[in-house]
């Protein structure tokens, strides 16, 4: 895939880490080994996993490391949910990133589609075939 930078997906992921960095400057300052660690590591891993998977060079890792950006998302809307529930942010606040998470959610998805059928069309057509083991019953022990 090459420059992670090129990609809408990165961009609006990152922002998505800024403002959570900015919000969680804001939360209880005994939460920040706790919750505001969590929450930024999970923010933060969204947009290096996009990175990574771009690193790769093969649509086949990038749909995987879309998976797990789209993982650390929902991560990540867990974590927002608990501070609104906690009181540590508004509603407002709560519904603007969850907006945003969700929208970096509906990106990945679709890139990771996109990647995960240019690897299938660009894997061998043929499929390799397991081989049929004996089964336990025509198995003897004396054998």
């Amino acid at each position: 895939m090459g420059d992670f930078t090129k990609l809408a997906v990165w961009h609006r992921a990152h922002a998505v880490t800024i403002a959570m960095h900015h919000e969680t400057a804001r939360w209880p300052k005994h939460e920040l080994f706790g919750l505001v660690s969590q929450a930024r590591r999970a923010a933060v891993s969204i947009s290096a996993n996009i990175a990574e998977g771009c690193g790769k060079n093969s649509d086949a890792e990038l749909a995987r490391h879309c998976r797990t950006s789209l993982g650390s998302a929902s991560e990540l809307s867990y974590y927002v949910t608990l501070a609104h529930e906690l009181g540590y942010v508004t509603d407002r606040t709560c519904d603007d990133l969850q907006a945003s998470i969700s929208e970096v959610r509906r990106m990945l998805a679709s890139l990771e589609r996109l990647s995960a059928a240019a690897a299938e069309r660009a894997a061998p057509s043929f499929k390799l075939r397991r081989k049929s083991l004996p089964s336990t019953d025509a198995v003897s022990a004396d054998s």
